[in-house]
């Protein structure tokens, strides 16, 4: 058996009841006794990033701790948002659209290691660049250091740029 190291996750969600559809989502995460969810974040209402028009977000971060590989959190997270009524890829899904859910591998490994772990990249390669992630990452870690970028999550997020309020859309990126 692997020893458990930590990791952070985003959670993102603005369809139905998003609270609830994230709950969900991590009880469907933690259902296999190989991911535990040690701290969370506030859940923040932000506004969409990118994509067509579309309702609020609520977005937040965990730290967990697992023991599983990061590409198979990775999977796991892909199988908790389908449990939760995402469908990725399907002929209904427009790129930075709404979601029912959205589950990203922030960070993976004691210390954040990069890693790119099949179809994922670890860190997340946009996460220095999201407020509406690094805001609740900053509430957990806020002193951990970009693997990559060697600047701390408070540091990154010191150096963005407001976000736009809820209830308004900005132009690029995505959730």
């Amino acid at each position: 058996m692997r020893r458990p190291v930590r990791a952070f996750v985003a959670l993102g969600a603005n369809l139905g009841d998003r609270a609830a559809t994230l709950e969900r989502a991590l009880a469907e995460l933690q259902a296999r006794g190989d991911v535990r969810v040690t701290r969370r974040s506030t859940l923040h209402e932000t506004a969409p990033v990118g994509g067509p028009p579309q309702p609020c977000y609520l977005n937040g971060v965990v730290e967990l701790e697992t023991t599983l590989a990061a590409e198979e959190l990775g999977e796991r997270l892909l199988a908790a948002e389908a449990a939760v009524g995402r469908r990725r890829g399907g002929p209904d899904e427009v790129r930075w659209g709404p979601r029912a859910a959205d589950l990203d591998l922030l960070l993976w490994g004691a210390h954040g290691e990069a890693v790119i772990a099949g179809r994922f990249t670890v860190p997340h390669p946009r996460l220095h660049e999201r407020a509406f992630v690094l805001a609740p990452l900053c509430e957990l870690a806020p002193e951990l250091v970009h693997p990559v970028l060697g600047r701390t999550m408070a540091e990154l997020l010191a150096a963005l740029p407001a976000p736009p309020p809820a209830g308004a859309q900005a132009a690029g990126g995505g959730q």
